[in-house]
C-alpha cells in the first residue's frame, strides 16, 4: 500500500482490493502510518480500490476511532460508493465519489463568466468550468441556489454530474440543443424587439418569483456592499445620499438572479430557462435590472468593442436592449415614468459598476480613468434628483 506524507498531509492509497484475504496486513499499515504521522491532515485516497468487504471497512472503522477526527475517503469509485453506501458508512465517514474527467479541448465556449467558462461538450451538454481554488464548493452552492429557484418556481438547470477538467472542476447540465437569448438576438439583430420584449417579460415572471425569508442572501445588503466598495470613487456627501436611498428599499423574498444578462437564459424548446445560478439572492428587482445596465450599457459606454467581445454585438444594439428592456419590463408607453425608472435602475447600476471595475480593471489605464470619472459624474446628477429608488412611487 503507498502512503505519502507532503506538507502536513498524510495521504493512504487504498488499492485493488481490502477483503478477508488481506484485511490484518492492510489495518497494521494503516495503524503503523497513523502512529507514526497522527498529527497530520489524514486523507484515504481510494482512487485505486476495486473493492472492500465488511473486513476492509471494520479495518477503516478501527482507523476511525483512533483518530481524532473524521475519516476522509476520497476519489471513491461509483461501485465502491454503492458499498459505503449500502452499508451506512456514507453516515460514519467522509465519503467523496471520483469524478469523472473530460476534456473540453475544442469544444464551442458559449459562456464566460467572472468565475468560469461555459463550453458545449456535445449537442446535449454542456459544462460550467470554474477557474477557482473553491471550485467543489461553488459548484454545490450553485446546486443549492438552483433547487431553492426551482422550488420557487423559476425553470433552471440543475447539474446533474460533477466532473474534473483538468486542474479545475465542473458543473455538467443537459440543454438538449438549447440556444441562449443572446443567440436569439444575434440571430434577430436587424429587428431585435420580439427578442428583447420576450427577456423582459421572463426577467419579469423571474421577480415574481418568491422564496421564504431569510433562504437566500440579501441584494440588499449585497449592493450596500458594492457601495463601501465603491465609495473611494465618490466624495462623503454622495456616498450617504447613495447609501439613505439604499437603505430605504425594503427588504422582499423576490428572486433576484444577480446576472441576468441574455446569456444566462437559455431556450429549450422554446421554453426560458435560467443558468448560472451562483449569484442568486432575495430582494427587490431594482437589484437585478441594474445587471442589465451594466452589462448592457455600462460596459461598452467608453468600450464599444467590449460588446461585440462578450455578447458578439454591435455596442448601438447593447444599448438599445438597455433602453428598451426598462419599457417593456413595466410596459408603459409614458416615456417621463420609463425615464424616471431607468434612471432610478441607474443609480444602482453605477454603484455595482464601479465596484465591478475596482475588481477587473487595470487602474493605470485610461479606460478605467475614463469610466471611473464618468460614472461618478453621473452618480452625482442622478442621486439628488430622484427622492426614492422604489418602483411604486
Amino acid at each position: 500500500m503507498k502512503i505519502t506524507a507532503d506538507g502536513g498531509k498524510l495521504t493512504i492509497f487504498l488499492e485493488c482490493r481490502i477483503d478477508a484475504v488481506n484485511a490484518e496486513g492492510v489495518g497494521k499499515e494503516i495503524s503503523d502510518a497513523l502512529a507514526q504521522h497522527g498529527t497530520e491532515d489524514i486523507i484515504f485516497d481510494a482512487e485505486g480500490l476495486e473493492y472492500i468487504s465488511s473486513a476492509g471497512l471494520r479495518v477503516l472503522l478501527k482507523a476511525q476511532k483512533s483518530m481524532d477526527r473524521p475519516l476522509r475517503v476520497i476519489n471513491v469509485s461509483r461501485d465502491v460508493y454503492e458499498i459505503f453506501e449500502t452499508t451506512g458508512f456514507t453516515e460514519i465517514f467522509d465519503v467523496k465519489k471520483a469524478y469523472r474527467v473530460i476534456d473540453v479541448e475544442g469544444c464551442e465556449v458559449i459562456g464566460r463568466g467572472f468565475y468560469g467558462t461555459v463550453y458545449r461538450i456535445d449537442p446535449e451538454t454542456i459544462v460550467k468550468v470554474y477557474q477557482s481554488p473553491e471550485s467543489l464548493s461553488m459548484i454545490n452552492n450553485e446546486k443549492r441556489l438552483a433547487k431553492t429557484a426551482l422550488v420557487a418556481g423559476v425553470p433552471t438547470a440543475i447539474s446533474y454530474d460533477i466532473v474534473r477538467v483538468g486542474d479545475s472542476y465542473g458543473s455538467v447540465f443537459e440543454l438538449l440543443n438549447a440556444k441562449n437569448y443572446n443567440d436569439l438576438l444575434i440571430e434577430h439583430k436587424d429587428d431585435p424587439d420580439d427578442v428583447i420584449k420576450q427577456y423582459a417579460e421572463f426577467l419579469r415572471t423571474v421577480h415574481e418569483s418568491v422564496v421564504p425569508a431569510g433562504r437566500l442572501d440579501s441584494a440588499k445588503e449585497k449592493c450596500l456592499g458594492y457601495l463601501e466598495k465603491a465609495a473611494k470613487y465618490i466624495d462623503k456627501p454622495l456616498y450617504e445620499r447613495l447609501k439613505l436611498l439604499l437603505s430605504e428599499i425594503p427588504e422582499q423574498n423576490n428572486i433576484v438572479h444577480g446576472d441576468a444578462q441574455m446569456k444566462n437564459i437559455m431556450l429549450r424548446d422554446g421554453e426560458p430557462m435560467l443558468i448560472d445560478m451562483d449569484t442568486l439572492s432575495q430582494g427587490h428587482p431594482i437589484f437585478d435590472l441594474m445587471s442589465v445596465y451594466v452589462a448592457y450599457f455600462a460596459f461598452p459606454e467608453d468600450e464599444p468593442e467590449n460588446s461585440m467581445n462578450f455578447f458578439g454585438i454591435s455596442s448601438e444594439l447593447s444599448a438599445k436592449v438597455w433602453y428598451d428592456l426598462v419599457r417593456y419590463y413595466f410596459a408603459s408607453e409614458d416615456e417621463k415614468r420609463i425615464d424616471e425608472l431607468r434612471d432610478r435602475i441607474t443609480i444602482v447600476g453605477c454603484i455595482r459598476f464601479l465596484q465591478l471595475i475596482d475588481l477587473i480593471t487595470d487602474h493605470d489605464t485610461e479606460l478605467f480613468g475614463l469610466r471611473v470619472k464618468r460614472t461618478a459624474e453621473r452618480l452625482e446628477r442622478l442621486a439628488y434628483n430622484a427622492d426614492t429608488l422604489l418602483f411604486d412611487k
